[in-house]
């Protein structure tokens, strides 16, 4: 079974574990609510937040009252988890190689990466990992690009890319629609605004995989326009706190009996 990070995500998330931080938003609380109704979350349950990163959504998993254990293949970024949740359990693994035995959790969360896996591995050792009937959720953030100056800004980062993948290319369900060990998934969509001062958005674009990967050179270059559609955009030039939209979509499903 591999267990090979993507080749973006290997080279850019290393080094941009505080501009994630930084950056990143948390999750609207009616979406994590959501999850946690529909996955049972709380008191005597066991969950495991699955690529976990900097602990955006390992730290309103654990408000929930479960028994929480991280999984994040970066060192780097599982380093800020466990400064910032020192209770919290966090070990080095991938999707697609858990190091949990069979049968030990009852919900597996997954926020803002289910995306990189390769689907049809993730999903078969996140159904080993969960128990009888557990439940599987799933969170993304996406940028509002409806709003201009957020349009613009995402054109900015684009040509960048590569062959990384994209929550909204929508190839991830791919693997949910051939599997036959989970139900059909459910969703439900929340709005969030991000607050955060300029060097913040810069941050948050410093954050993404395949800008950090870049060369420091062309990684400054795009950073610099960046600061340059802030400070001229009608929307957010002499502002000292900028507000970022998002739509957060949340997917949650249960797994079948094998």
């Amino acid at each position: 079974m591999g267990s090979e990070l993507h080749e973006a995500a290997a080279q850019g998330f290393p080094g941009a574990a505080a501009s994630y931080e930084a950056g990143r938003p948390t999750y609207p609380p009616e979406a994590v609510a959501r999850l946690a109704r529909e996955l049972h979350l709380g008191t005597g349950r066991a969950v495991l937040d699955l690529a976990a990163g900097t602990g955006k959504l390992t730290a309103l998993l654990v408000v929930t009252g479960s028994e929480v254990v991280a999984v994040e293949p970066v060192a780097e970024m599982r380093a800020v988890l466990e400064a910032a949740l020192p209770g919290v359990r966090a070990l080095p693994g991938t999707a697609e190689a858990i190091p949990l035995g069979s049968g030990t959790v009852d919900a597996v969360t997954v926020g803002q990466a289910f995306h990189w896996f390769r689907g049809d591995e993730a999903l078969r050792e996140i159904h080993r990992v969960l128990r009888p009937g557990g439940g599987l959720g799933l969170l993304w953030n996406v940028r509002d690009t409806s709003v201009p100056w957020v349009a613009r800004l995402s054109e900015l980062m684009e040509p960048h890319r590569r062959d990384a993948p994209a929550y909204r290319s929508s190839a991830w369900r791919e693997a949910f629609e051939r599997t036959t060990l989970f139900e059909k998934l459910g969703h439900a969509a929340a709005g969030l605004v991000h607050r955060l001062p300029p060097e913040g958005v810069v941050a948050r674009v410093a954050s993404v995989s395949f800008v950090a990967a870049l060369p420091e050179g062309e990684r400054e270059a795009v950073l610099m326009e960046v600061r340059n559609l802030l400070a001229t955009d009608p929307q957010t030039r002499g502002r000292d706190e900028i507000e970022l939209p998002y739509r957060t979509d949340a997917f949650w499903t249960r797994a079948r009996g094998v």
